[in-house]
């Protein structure tokens, strides 16, 4: 689950990280009280929205004067930015953060993510701050430094001075970057993050250390013991088809593509859209219905999947262990009767009763291709399409 930069501003001072004093507004109209509230000569004017590189894309602006702000506001608020992540349909903004200038000495990055390779937390920092951090991992990964973190005994305070040295943080600073990146690791554990990025963290004028900029994500299934986080949620910034199946317990991620998917198991799904890619398709979605779903599910993942305009033929790949293939196949069935299905389907059953469930399909008088592997199957739901 992904938050607003001002959202993460907020938790990263419940764990005494400095961050600039701001207000966030939603009407054009409260620019300028907010204003008034900044005490310093310059304000920063910020979309809100779910997708980092707001900066490039016009999403981000400098103000002067009260005058400045109201006329930043008024260009940013309600429109679409399209960045490196949002894809070319950009995303909406619908909230503003507009908060203090600082007197920037130096941006640094730090951030906080699992790494798959080792199954651990790995601490990066780097003295390039305040750019993409992509970038500089192709261009200088000689300034990406990393730590791997022991689960057993979380961050050690060696650990962070010695990313402290790495990243050059002056001799009388480090003590107050340790205690951020100390905080920082106490933030990612408690709340359990998947990410958590400062960047850039500032060095100021006077020695202060500031998170000038924030991004936290969450694991979604971890929510259940972090209650107050689901607050910040934002169901403006989520697709609505993944809104909905979050509803049914569905596994769903929408894609570009014209293919709709619904498969058992992430493993299978993920070799599902691979095969459909090798056949010169393109997958629309990623979609798990799970091991033990029920034919109420199976038939809201269906609608799901048709509600997507984009969608022209659909491939179910369903391997039966748990999961039953006549279960799969009366979803379907019924489904396919409720939108009055009109694209193309291609089913694959395998497994526990598939016999029963080909007959299900076979005598459901519903235009459905049937296919005995995987390869065959995303073979003709590719032909069908074209």
């Amino acid at each position: 689950m992904n938050i607003h930069e001002y959202q993460a501003k907020e938790i990263l001072k419940k764990y005494n990280i400095s961050v600039p004093n701001g207000k966030v507004i939603y009407k054009v109209e409260d620019a300028q009280i907010a204003a008034w509230s900044i005490e310093t000569d310059i304000a920063v004017v910020k979309a809100q929205i779910h997708a980092g590189g707001r900066g490039k894309a016009g999403g981000v602006k400098i103000a002067n004067s009260i005058d400045e702000v109201k006329m930043h506001v008024k260009d940013i608020l309600g429109k679409k930015l399209v960045t490196y992540q949002t894809g070319p349909e950009g995303k909406e903004v619908k909230a503003i953060l507009i908060e203090e200038g600082c007197n920037i000495d130096k941006e640094y990055y730090l951030a906080l993510t699992l790494d798959r390779e080792t199954s651990k937390i790995a601490m990066i920092a780097s003295d390039e701050g305040g750019t993409d951090i992509e970038e500089v991992a192709k261009n200088n990964p000689n300034k990406i430094f990393t730590e791997t973190i022991d689960p057993a005994v979380g961050l050690c305070e060696f650990q962070a001075r010695r990313l402290c040295f790495d990243i050059g943080i002056p001799t009388q600073l480090m003590g107050d970057v340790v205690k951020v990146m100390m905080n920082l690791y106490k933030c990612f554990i408690e709340k359990d993050c998947m990410l958590a990025e400062i960047n850039p963290l500032v060095v100021t004028k006077d020695n202060k250390i500031m998170a000038l900029d924030a991004k936290l994500n969450f694991d979604e299934n971890s929510l259940y013991r972090n209650q107050s986080i689901l607050r910040y949620r934002d169901l403006n910034e989520e697709d609505e088809k993944e809104i909905e199946a979050s509803k049914y317990g569905l596994s769903y991620i929408a894609l570009d593509g014209n293919i709709g998917c619904m498969v058992n198991g992430a493993g299978l799904a993920m070799a599902t859209m691979d095969i459909i890619k090798l056949y010169g398709g393109e997958p629309a979605n990623f979609l798990d219905v799970g091991g033990g779903a029920s034919e109420e599910k199976v038939t809201n993942a269906f609608k799901i999947i048709l509600s997507d305009d984009r969608v022209k033929g659909i491939f179910v790949n369903i391997f039966g262990g748990i999961m039953k293939c006549d279960v799969i196949a009366r979803g379907i069935v019924n489904a396919a009767r409720e939108v009055n299905l009109n694209v193309p389907l291609v089913v694959r059953l395998e497994g526990t009763n598939v016999e029963l469930g080909r007959q299900i399909i076979d005598n459901s008088n519903i235009s459905i291709v049937t296919a005995k592997t995987m390869d065959e199957g995303a073979r003709k739901i590719v032909e069908l399409i074209k």
